[in-house]
């Protein structure tokens, strides 16, 4: 039997915090991760709004019933392990629609910052290397460098931005030995970043989120 596939058009949904306009000091793409529900994940950003500061929320291109039954709670994934060539390109093609909607409505002199959270780390760390926008800080949060993405060979880009690596000291998913690993090959690909640990699991702290928004 024979595979094909089939470039289609379909729609993809986003939630936002704020409202766009050259008012706007900070505009932040906001990758949740597996599982989650955009809706519920831009809450987190609740208390970054001001009035000059615009989060928008993208959901994951494959949606499903989370945990397994077939109600209830609705989850999103960016990926999985089959055709992850092409569903890697699609949401990077994605990312990249949406930046490209929002940031010319923007001052030119905007903060820009890209986030992922757990598997949205992997997913924005890859729209970063393969499309190259202009942005100014980015941030992983509770996940793993992407070993996929070649940062040494993008070593002079990624270098000119501000990455910010944010873990939980008590993540369930995150042991010793894992945070290693993370280390050994930010170390092997010459990372520039910044290690930020907080108290607390795997989740976003509102607290936390805030004081280091306040820096940029």
């Amino acid at each position: 039997m024979s595979i094909y596939s089939l470039k289609v058009q379909r729609t993809a949904h986003y939630h936002m915090l704020g409202t766009p306009g050259k008012h706007i000091k900070r505009f932040c793409i906001a990758c949740h991760g597996y599982g989650q529900s955009p809706e519920r994940f831009v809450q987190k950003f609740r208390d970054l709004v001001d009035g000059e500061t615009l989060i928008v929320a993208p959901e994951g291109l494959s949606k499903f019933y989370f945990g397994g039954t077939f109600t209830g709670n609705v989850g999103a994934s960016w990926m999985t392990k089959e055709n992850r060539e092409a569903e890697i390109e699609d949401y990077v093609n994605y990312l990249q629609q949406i930046y490209s909607l929002f940031v010319p409505q923007l001052d030119k002199e905007v903060q820009i910052t890209l986030f992922g959270f757990s598997q949205g780390g992997a997913t924005i760390s890859r729209f970063a290397a393969l499309k190259k926008p202009l942005f100014h800080h980015i941030v992983l949060w509770a996940c793993d460098f992407a070993h996929d993405v070649d940062f040494k060979g993008n070593k002079k880009f990624f270098d000119s931005k501000k990455m910010f690596l944010v873990l939980g000291d008590e993540d369930q998913f995150i042991t010793p030995d894992r945070l290693e690993k993370y280390l050994e090959f930010a170390k092997e690909q010459e990372i520039k970043f910044e290690q930020i640990t907080f108290k607390g699991k795997h989740t976003i702290e509102r607290p936390v989120l805030v004081e280091l928004f306040e820096r940029f």
